[in-house]
């Protein structure tokens, strides 16, 4: 495994090719992390990093995490997550991690929560049909119908489908595309939507999965040099020059052909 960024969802945008068309992007704001603690396979029995990410008030730690810190030598951090790496020679204690774990990066999967819908019935929820909207029915027509057995077993089983509360669960997404990042501003482009709001926390990490797909701007590129081709090889149509033409010449009419007229 490698180490990963935690990041804010600031919204939605779109970037304009060269081409002229438009590609859906989320804007992440990616947050630095400091190396708390380093993790080795002779002290430890595996080999790991420990990330701290987001700025909290030393008030609204508990004790317990004021003294952590404290330790440390280190300023309190809201987020702690920890990664399993092969090599920790390269790390030091206090050095940060930004943007640039993801600069050759196509691919990242991405995981936040997503929107609470609160409490909702079967057919928001779980795409239910509902009963017949016709004679028969009274006040249930948006019921999940039955959902118990006879007396054997006389019961629900749990997981069943049926009303509760939705959204608000964490939720992966495998193989996004980096379209852009800007180093400055620590801003990441991803194509696509992600789950959560604005504001929600953000989870990124390497794509886990090899992935052989082309990305959007090398099939843009692709596409320029195949037209640049199909340019050079169509035959150029001749053009004719068209010459002038002359002006018919009037003929003198003599005094003899006034006479005969």
């Amino acid at each position: 495994m490698t180490l990963g960024l935690v990041g804010k969802k600031i919204g939605m945008s779109r970037e304009f090719l060269d081409s002229g068309t438009s590609v859906p992007v989320t804007v992440i704001r990616v947050e630095k992390g400091r190396i708390i603690d380093i993790y080795s396979k002779e002290k430890n029995g595996y080999n790991a990093i420990k990330l701290g990410f987001l700025k909290i008030k030393p008030s609204k730690l508990t004790n317990q995490m004021k003294g952590f810190f404290a330790k440390k030598n280190t300023e309190s951090k809201k987020i702690l997550k920890e990664y399993r790496i092969d090599k920790t020679e390269e790390y030091k204690i206090g050095s940060e991690v930004g943007l640039e774990l993801f600069k050759d990066v196509k691919f990242i999967d991405v995981r936040s929560k997503t929107i609470g819908k609160g409490f909702a019935g079967p057919m928001k929820r779980w795409n239910f049909s509902g009963l017949r909207a016709t004679h028969g029915v009274s006040v249930s027509h948006r019921s999940h119908g039955s959902t118990g057995q006879r007396q054997d077993p006389g019961k629900v089983f749990k997981n069943k489908k049926m009303a509760g509360h939705m959204g608000s669960k964490f939720r992966t997404l495998l193989n996004l595309e980096i379209v852009k990042s800007d180093m400055e501003n620590n801003l990441i482009y991803i194509k696509g939507s992600i789950p959560g709001s604005k504001n929600s926390t953000v989870f990124l990490r390497r794509s886990i999965k090899t992935i052989s797909r082309k990305t959007t701007m090398e099939r843009e590129k692709v596409f320029q040099q195949v037209q640049q081709v199909s340019k050079k090889a169509a035959p150029k149509a001749e053009v004719k020059k068209e010459t002038p033409k002359k002006a018919p010449e009037k003929k003198e009419t003599t005094s003899k052909d006034s006479k005969k007229k």
